[in-house]
């Protein structure tokens, strides 16, 4: 099944790479050689959708920064005509929080900086990263409308939207795609698939194995980076390890009765669901990048989803992270 999916009008891999866990949450960012070649064995495998973001960015041990834009960019360069490159502006990362910017000004800004990070003439997606109340989505749809007749972007979405944001920005410029969080501990946004069908606008799911946890490689008594996010994500707490037993006892009996991993089972899930979505995981390592694509050789019946969907809709869990992406 590994099969191109449509967002919108464009076509991509079933399963994307989520790029900023490179740089950016998960700790120090990574050697640039080794993300370089991590990006190019994706090519290779068949990932075409690549995700990054304007604040992804990261403080490396001397002090110096690491811009996962910069990093994306160069290491796609070879074959920027073969994939599809996503990125985000609106927001500046500030401490550990998020200051949301939608002005016109400042998004123009930010796409003439994205462009030179990743070195390309034209952004094929790009997403308003956070819904900025002091912006009127029409003003946002406007902008994102002037960038689309310049050429400098070819096609726009919006992250963590609701329903209402969605209808008047597509109003003014058609949407291709909304980026929100997604995945067996966070169902939230399921209820927006009807509008999403009605206006034929693709669902990219962030977070699809919940920052990790989905893996179920983590435990009790786990040690994280100053840097690392996880240290105060709920379902990496003791406590919430313990809240999630259930649901991890579940990933294992499916894991188990088809032959495949925790993170394969709750990315085919994702997967059965609607043929307009794709999960964008991300990782540092290969074994990860290579085991989160074959999920898509993982089949799970209409009946199976629907009986894990039951067991999902009465079970005990954690809260899960819901801010910085």
């Amino acid at each position: 099944m590994n099969s191109n999916r449509k967002i919108g009008t464009l076509s991509v891999s079933p399963i994307g790479f989520g790029c900023m866990g490179m740089t950016h949450a998960f700790g120090a960012p990574s050697d640039v050689k080794e993300m370089t070649s991590l990006i190019a064995k994706a090519v290779e495998i068949g990932y075409t959708l690549f995700d990054t973001a304007e604040c992804y960015t990261g403080v490396n041990s001397d002090g110096t920064t690491t811009y996962n834009e910069e990093l994306v960019g160069k290491a796609l360069t070879p074959y920027r005509n073969q994939i599809i490159l996503a990125t985000k502006g609106g927001v500046i990362l500030k401490g550990e929080h998020l200051e949301m910017d939608s002005r016109a000004t400042t998004l123009k800004k930010s796409v003439e900086e994205s462009l030179r990070k990743l070195r390309t003439d034209r952004i094929d997606l790009y997403y308003q990263h956070r819904i900025d109340p002091k912006v009127s989505p029409e003003e946002v749809a406007e902008t994102m409308n002037e960038l689309i007749k310049e050429g400098k972007i070819l096609h726009w979405g919006v992250s963590e939207a609701n329903e209402e944001y969605i209808r008047r920005a597509h109003a003014v410029c058609p949407l291709t795609a909304v980026q929100n969080r997604y995945s067996m501990m966070y169902r939230d946004y399921e209820r927006l698939f009807p509008v999403l069908e009605e206006l034929n606008i693709g669902f990219v799911a962030f977070s699809p194995l919940a920052n990790g946890f989905l893996s179920a490689c983590y435990g009790k008594n786990e040690k994280y980076d100053t840097m690392d996010y996880r240290r105060f994500m709920p379902q990496f707490s003791d406590k919430g390890v313990d809240e999630n037993q259930e649901l991890l006892s579940l990933l294992g009996d499916v894991s188990e009765s088809k032959n495949a991993t925790p993170a394969q089972i709750s990315l085919a899930w994702i997967l059965a669901h609607k043929p307009y979505i794709v999960p964008i995981p991300g990782t540092r390592k290969l074994s990860r990048l290579v085991e989160n694509w074959k999920s898509t050789e993982v089949e799970l019946t209409p009946a199976e989803v629907k009986q894990i969907d039951d067991a999902l809709g009465v079970m005990k869990m954690s809260a899960v992270f819901g801010g910085l992406k």
